[in-house]
């Protein structure tokens, strides 16, 4: 089993940046694809980018590629979205997402293992 915990989410403001974090813990001997996904109150939870266990490649949503990018620290088992130029649009629940198959997937369906989620809300 592996477990994923969030951090970093925060109150901004539209143009400001944020970083969050993602921990995997428990059976991280697995090479883990990596992903993050938000939720925006009353839609349903969206794909934002996806990264391999190598970095190599990483992939992401159209309205967040440009101000959006996905890392990861392997010795960490940590993957990182750092986030530019906030907008409105933004706000919403960023969950962690990971699966054992060393790819990553555009849907839900393609992970196993979630985190509980961090907030992020942006204020114009």
């Amino acid at each position: 089993q592996v477990q994923l915990e969030e951090s970093g989410g925060a109150l901004a403001q539209a143009g400001d940046s944020l970083k969050l974090s993602c921990v995997a813990s428990g059976d991280t001997s697995r090479r883990l694809a990596m992903a993050w996904f938000r939720q925006a109150p009353g839609q349903d939870r969206e794909f934002v980018s996806g990264i391999s266990w190598g970095g190599a490649s990483p992939y992401y949503a159209a309205d967040v590629r440009g101000r959006f990018t996905i890392s990861r620290d392997n010795a960490k088992n940590t993957v990182y979205l750092q986030m530019s130029n906030l907008k409105p649009e933004d706000t919403g629940v960023y969950y962690c997402a990971a699966n054992s198959d060393n790819t990553y997937y555009r849907t839900e369906a393609g992970y196993r293992y979630w985190g509980q989620g961090t907030q992020v809300t942006v204020s114009s």
